[in-house]
């Protein structure tokens, strides 16, 4: 299979990945005036992105107005500043400021892409400088028909993650602690129309556009090279259910996930334990190892966008594991490690709860805080439930969740100390009774009342609530991500860049394959859809010949 550039002079663009980064760059490209191939290595269409909640997180967007929120590029800049660490770069966090309400637009009038505000969901970190604790940055997509897609409905992997995929982000647990999902009428006329939403309705959005420009993925072909001529990217060559191809190209755009997947390189890279990834299995470096045979620079490769996680049987979520986000947001639950002790703010944003799976002990040479327990009463059951995905409010919980009529029996099976254990819920309940948690000071950041039971919603009762009704239950919490997110080093255009910090030629990357621009950072709510789309559609417009920050250079066809 090989492709050689038309007497048109149009450029080839060949894009391995069909994620929300991959699919973005292919609309951006073919609208520059690109002949664009997208390659998938899975046999369907989505990526991660179609597993997530679907939404980006783009500051200044032009929805904020509806919103009555006042925002502005200096501000972001500031709120992502202050989060840096020093690990962002100063002019990729300002290509993606300028590059997010650029695309959100573009993709608005020239697709059938439509974006949403959500109301009062916060800034991740909304208490830094420039943070939004009454939201406005989160953008999500309305709910959108699979009939529009024919034969290419059934191509688009679904999430193991969502009971259905006809919620949207506001119905399910992914998007609030409490969720409040339709009426059984409106799930029967949403499955109907095959109305699907989250990750779902962005994917079926994008891919609609990219079909509408004649551009169909191809799946089960898996990049394992590019193609190098004097040090410039010219193509890359893949596995095919027809055997090996190469294929030629002006430019070649990585967008095919993060290493999560592959031991060695989990091993070889990151800052600590994640022995429980919850992204596609297809996510094992293949762009990683490619742009460095490619001779690129590497970036941020310690981090991921960390999440914490429980392990489930099969029979209730497919890949073994679930997603612990609003749960220990709740009243009457608290985290303890091996000691007995909390160690934490429970209900801090799941990405900055990473860190503390990766403290060391340094005299006894081990994690202090792995392995850790999620520990809640009867109280928090009769009022939640507690479910792999959803457990209704005073059923039992499942026999995989450890349970004893007393604290100290709990401690017991656990193999924690009883006296330490009982001392930190009685301290925590102490706390609870004073309104405020002087050790971790949860409770006191917008987002933490956001997460809780949103009866109390803006009230430090959101999150804090006494344990003290047995019988007691606990669920070991493991260290998890959503992706990784160090990989080659871009420029604003995410052109990669080689060891002395020039462009290679012809290369291009965006999303968790790159060296996140946004570093260890994580804004908001859907902070890790949005950096790859907005540089998706940087690298799409720039590796088609456009050139500069002004938008494609054509419109849509």
């Amino acid at each position: 299979m090989t492709e050689a550039p038309g007497p048109d002079n149009r450029r080839d663009v060949v894009i391995l990945g069909s994620g929300g980064s991959g699919l973005t760059a292919a609309i951006a490209a073919a609208d520059a005036g690109a002949r664009v191939q997208v390659f998938e290595k899975h046999d369907l269409i989505g990526g991660t992105t179609a597993w997530s909640g679907g939404m980006i997180w783009i500051p200044n967007n032009h929805h904020e107005q509806a919103l009555g929120v006042e925002d502005s590029r200096e501000a972001a800049l500031e709120y992502l500043m202050s989060l840096s660490h020093d690990m962002i770069e100063p002019k990729l966090a300002e290509a993606f400021l300028d590059g997010g309400p650029m695309m959100v637009r573009y993709l608005e009038e020239n697709t059938p892409v439509r974006f949403r505000p959500i109301p009062d969901f916060p800034d991740y970190h909304a208490e830094h400088p420039g943070g939004l604790p009454g939201g406005g940055r989160s953008l999500d997509c309305p709910l959108f028909s699979f009939h529009e897609l024919g034969p290419w409905a059934d191509r688009v992997i679904r999430s193991p993650y969502s009971p259905s995929p006809h919620l949207s982000i506001y119905d399910s647990n992914i998007g609030q602690a409490r969720p409040q999902p339709p009426n059984m009428a409106e799930m029967e006329r949403r499955a109907a129309n095959d109305e699907r939403g989250s990750g779902q309705a962005l994917i079926g959005r994008l891919l609609r556009a990219c079909l509408d420009r004649g551009v169909e993925p191809k799946t089960g072909r898996r990049a394992t090279d590019l193609i190098l001529e004097d040090g410039v990217v010219k193509g890359v060559r893949l596995e095919t259910p027809d055997g090996p191809a190469e294929v030629r190209a002006d430019a070649v755009i990585l967008a095919t996930g993060g290493f999560e997947w592959s031991e060695a390189f989990r091993r070889a890279f990151l800052r600590g334990p994640m022995t429980h990834p919850i992204s596609i299995q297809t996510n094992t470096g293949d762009g990683l190892r490619m742009a460095m045979r490619a001779g690129a620079s590497l970036g941020n490769m310690r981090e991921a966008w960390w999440m914490p996680v429980i392990e489930v049987p099969r029979e209730e979520v497919s890949t073994g594991v679930n997603i612990m986000a609003g749960q220990r947001s709740l009243p009457r639950s608290i985290m303890v490690n091996r000691e007995g002790r909390r160690f934490t703010n429970e209900a801090a944003n799941y990405n900055a709860f990473g860190a503390a799976f990766h403290e060391q002990d340094v005299s006894a040479f081990e994690y202090r805080n792995l392995p850790c327990w999620l520990l809640f009463d009867q109280g928090y059951v009769d009022l939640y439930g507690f479910g792999a995905i959803r457990g209704a409010p005073g059923a039992p919980p499942p026999q995989w969740v450890t349970a004893a009529p007393t604290l100290a029996e709990l401690a017991s099976r656990l193999g924690i100390p009883a006296d330490q254990l009982q001392a930190s819920v009685e301290r925590w309940n102490a706390q609870v009774d004073a309104g405020h948690d002087a050790d971790f000071r949860r409770g006191q950041g917008a987002h933490d009342l956001w997460w809780g039971d949103p009866a109390y919603r803006g009230d430090v009762r959101a999150t804090l609530g006494r344990l003290e009704k047995g019988p007691f239950f606990a669920v070991e919490v493991k260290s998890g991500a959503l992706g990784t997110r160090g990989g080659p080093s871009t420029d604003e255009n995410a052109n990669v860049l080689d060891l002395d910090g020039q462009p290679i030629g012809g290369l291009y990357a965006a999303g968790n394959v790159m060296a996140s621009p946004l570093g260890m950072t994580y804004g908001g709510p859907g902070g890790t859809i949005a950096p790859g789309m907005v540089f998706g559609f940087l690298a799409g417009r720039h590796a088609a010949g456009a050139t500069g920050r002004e938008g494609p250079c054509s419109s849509a066809r």
